[in-house]
């Protein structure tokens, strides 16, 4: 029963661009004169009309920002286990491992983020200040 449950939820995955996409291709005449797919309609979508290059740029910086914060707040928590450890060998130990995480964590996203403007700068001929 789950093989058929699975089979049937693949099936309609697979299948479901084909529902989406549906889309007019001009008047019905068969001529060939209908409008079909203009990329100056993106706006009416909803889509955005920005460059590729954009969006991922900023896709990469939110990323970034959410591998940031959630580094900063492990550290806290980190932190606070020390604080609450009153003793405790192996929750010492665990604390620090977690800040010493957290710190690199920190680390990577600010290596990253500098990084992305290193390469965006040369890219851009910018010159080296970024």
């Amino acid at each position: 029963m789950r093989k058929i449950k699975s089979l049937i939820f693949v099936a309609l995955f697979l299948a479901f661009p084909f529902f989406v996409s549906a889309q007019s291709t001009g008047t019905g005449t068969g001529t060939g004169t209908g409008t079909g797919w203009n990329p100056s309609t993106l706006d009416a979508s909803g889509l955005s009309s920005k460059p590729v290059y954009d969006i991922i740029q900023n896709l990469l910086n939110w990323f970034l920002a959410i591998f940031g914060l959630l580094a900063i707040i492990g550290f806290v928590i980190s932190g606070i286990m020390y604080l609450v450890s009153v003793g405790n060998d192996d929750m010492i130990k665990k604390a620090k491992s977690y800040m010493t995480y957290c710190i690199v964590g920190v680390v990577v996203a600010l290596s990253g983020l500098v990084i992305i403007y290193a390469i965006n700068s040369a890219l851009s001929g910018a010159g080296t200040a970024f």
